[in-house]
């Protein structure tokens, strides 16, 4: 039978370290949306490790949600996505979702926190704008949008590494390219009341930045 489960390397890397920043700045017993799941693999990974969460993983490209979908079979929980209890979090079908077509649809539901793994370096600005912007409108108070990914601080790429991954993602599309937290993220963020609670550095030149809404 064909395995429609997609793998990324770097979600080994990665992912414990997320799931530790995660465990800190989600609120419990939360209703979280994840934008752009990919393969899936860190939905799983998180709902098999942090209690107490709906997770709703969304991507809108069909062969991410296949996969998403594939790895979630094998979950404990998923047919039981009522109310979040201490015990177990629950990994709920992915929703298709294109982050630029506003307002989200209704299916996307109530949140308290939105979490976003290394998109806004892979896709045009107005993604990254449609994002703040529906957070801005959806998160409660003090509500997190949690962003992972390569960023510039001041200006400055924090490694020789990032430069060149930021000249191979602009070579592929101009749209695309490495962010930076000071001149372009953080002012994105206050336009839709959002404020800047954490920088935490992540391995492999990666950074986790917690947006809280005002």
């Amino acid at each position: 039978m064909h395995d429609e489960r997609l793998s990324s390397p770097a979600v080994a890397r990665n992912r414990e370290p997320l799931r530790e920043v995660l465990a800190r700045v989600l609120p419990t017993s939360a209703r979280v949306l994840e934008i752009a799941s990919g393969s899936g693999e860190h939905a799983c990974y998180f709902t098999t490790r942090l209690p107490g969460l709906i997770w709703q993983p969304t991507d809108p490209d069909p062969q991410a949600l296949a996969s998403i979908q594939a790895w979630r079979a094998d979950q404990p929980g998923v047919d039981n996505p009522g109310a979040v209890d201490n015990a177990a979090s629950h990994l709920l079908a992915p929703l298709k979702l294109d982050v630029t077509q506003r307002p989200w649809p209704d299916t996307v539901g109530k949140i308290d926190a939105l979490v976003c793994i290394n998109m806004i370096h892979i896709a045009p600005w107005a993604a990254a704008q449609a994002l703040f912007a529906e957070a801005g409108e959806r998160l409660p108070q003090h509500g997190p949008l949690v962003l992972y990914g390569p960023f510039r601080r001041h200006g400055e790429h924090t490694a020789p590494s990032n430069t060149a991954f930021d000249h191979s993602l602009q070579a592929r599309d101009s749209r695309w390219g490495i962010r930076d937290l000071e001149s372009d993220v953080v002012p994105l963020a206050e336009q839709h009341g959002l404020t800047l609670d954490e920088v935490i550095i992540m391995p492999a030149n990666n950074l986790s930045v917690v947006l809280r809404r005002r």
